[in-house]
């Protein structure tokens, strides 16, 4: 079966907004949406929202102000980024630099891991010489409890004594979550701690009608 290159939703919807601005639905010095406005209205997370601006506010589309959000401040600039991506670099050139960079986020991801289970491993309270700490993968199933609900809010690591070193979201990667980071149904969280760790990661996220130790 052949694959099928899909470019990272962040570089989708910053696409996206720069034809917002070119074609002035989003005026110079209009304020963008919120962040969380935006995730709810393209049904991503605020992290894809965060690296779409990012990369407008290199390009100086918008302008980005902590606590205010961003402003528009180009259509030119808009203009222009458009161009570079559907003038410069044609599909083919785009198709090979969306392999690569699918390739580097892999490269990361698998880093990350490897990094994140030698901490664990460094930690006293989980040392064991001759325990390692494998990484799990735990889906979280409809009608989880903790759907909508954040990381930190959880408590996860105190309730489980495990580590959510990424989580897996369609086609997404969101590395190294922080505590604001919320789940929802379909997502894999990558584990890292002991299988204890993994058998109440499993029942704190597995429905109250459904919730015993793994298989």
């Amino acid at each position: 079966m052949k694959e099928t290159v899909v470019p990272p939703q962040y570089l989708q919807i910053a696409l996206d907004l720069a034809g917002r601005v070119a074609r002035e639905e989003l005026p110079e010095g209009s304020r963008v949406y919120g962040r969380s406005v935006m995730a709810s209205e393209y049904s991503v997370s605020p992290e894809t929202i965060r690296r779409a601006l990012r990369l407008l506010a290199d390009m100086k589309v918008v302008e980005v102000k902590p606590q205010s959000g961003a402003v528009v401040l180009s259509a030119d600039s808009a203009r222009r980024y458009i161009e570079t991506l559907q003038g410069a670099a044609g599909p083919q050139a785009l198709q090979r630099r969306m392999k690569a960079l699918l390739a580097e986020e892999a490269e990361l991801h698998r880093q990350l891991l490897e990094t994140a289970s030698a901490l664990v491993k460094s930690r006293d309270t989980f040392s064991s010489a001759h325990e390692p700490f494998p990484n799990y993968e735990v889906p979280v199933p409809q009608h989880s409890p903790v759907i909508g609900r954040s990381i930190g809010a959880l408590k996860f690591w105190q309730s489980t004594g495990g580590t959510i070193v990424a989580i897996r979201r369609g086609q997404t990667v969101i590395l190294s979550p922080g505590p604001y980071a919320e789940l929802y149904a379909g997502d894999v969280i990558v584990l890292v701690g002991s299988p204890a760790a993994a058998e109440a990661a499993f029942r704190l996220i597995a429905p109250k009608e459904e919730r015993h130790d793994p298989v």
